[in-house]
């Protein structure tokens, strides 16, 4: 069955099942979910423990083997199954078949999977283990939603404060929930239960982003010229390698005039979005994004693109004068705008 990752304390406290799966890119959260079950298997009686990673070679029959091991001790067990790339290829896919049919009663198991692309989440080895398991996928908290989580989080701790400090922590953090939570627990040790201040928030709060090249063009693509700005400068701060934000950026452009062509000449866009692979955040902000730059500008930043190129190789721009990374930042927020 599927449950929200919200009503997973919930479920454990009535109850526990064989199969649990955790789905799921936001790494804080899915290890929080993997520590609650954890928690919950050790209170009913699941002592003894059993970690298998799927790497390359890993062999499936490990897994099988040890859902029919019995416990040295006559103790149930725990197997936790970690498959970080979400892909266990076709000998993987049927032993999960074959495992998700064949659960041991004496055994939980815990398998964790990264978010699964479109493609796979159809396969067949997902389906069986959705309906043998409770299955808790776990969506990325996108920027706009992070203030309202900050709060959350802090809520939970007896503390609140006002927007203006919610969007601090947010734009210091630049979408990193593990660092997030690391600024929220600061503050739960700083100060007091009740309403923070922002110069509270403000004096304790590091400046803990660590900017993402890809985050970039993310920011880009959803017109948002003051983060734009902001990842930029963090990058050229941090020594970010120009080539590589140029290419993130120019590889995006290049996506965007694609698709803008395809339109012009009547296909939808949800069917040039399966075509190009692209899911997730990058799916939603696609269409605003679309709408927003004409095919014209897109053609003119291509050029600018191969412009800002030569000026990193030390060649003079018809296009731009001055630095490279200025150069880089009239690019991006040509496209922004």
């Amino acid at each position: 069955m599927q449950l929200r990752i919200d009503a997973l304390e919930g479920h454990l406290a009535k109850s526990i099942a064989p199969l649990y799966v955790v789905s799921s890119d936001e790494h804080l959260l899915a290890l929080e979910a993997a520590d609650r079950i954890r928690q919950a298997a050790r209170k009913n009686g699941y002592s003894e423990r059993d970690v298998l990673t799927v790497e390359r070679n890993f062999k499936w029959g490990e897994l099988l083997a040890a859902n029919q091991e019995m416990s040295l001790f006559g103790d149930k067990k725990m197997i936790e199954l970690r498959i970080p790339t979400g892909k266990p290829g076709k000998d993987g896919g049927a032993a999960l078949q074959a495992y998700a049919k064949d659960l041991s009663p004496d055994n939980l198991t815990l398998i964790t999977l990264p978010k699964l692309d479109w493609q796979t989440a159809k396969a067949a080895w997902v389906a069986s283990l959705q309906q043998a398991a409770v299955y808790i996928e776990i969506p990325v908290v996108e920027r706009p939603a992070l203030p309202g989580w900050i709060g959350t989080r802090l809520a939970a701790q007896g503390q609140s404060a006002d927007r203006q400090s919610l969007d601090f922590i947010a734009e210091r953090v630049e979408g990193n929930l593990l660092a997030a939570h690391q600024e929220i627990q600061k503050l739960g040790l700083l100060h007091e239960a009740g309403k923070l201040t922002f110069e509270q928030v403000h004096d304790a709060v590091l400046n803990v982003a660590r900017y993402d090249v890809f985050k970039l063009s993310e920011a880009m693509l959803a017109g948002d010229p003051a983060r734009l700005v902001r990842m930029l400068e963090g990058l050229k701060g941090e020594g970010e390698a120009l080539p590589l934000v140029l290419w993130a950026v120019a590889e995006e452009i290049r996506t965007l005039l694609k698709l803008k062509a395809a339109m012009a000449q009547g296909r939808p866009l949800g069917a040039l979005l399966k075509e190009y692979r692209i899911w997730g955040p990058r799916e939603r902000m696609m269409e605003p994004a679309l709408r927003r730059v004409s095919l014209t500008v897109l053609e003119q930043a291509l050029q600018d693109a191969a412009q800002v190129d030569k000026m990193i190789k030390g060649l003079r721009s018809k296009a731009f004068a001055g630095d490279a990374w200025d150069a880089m930042l009239q690019l991006a927020l040509k496209v922004a705008r």
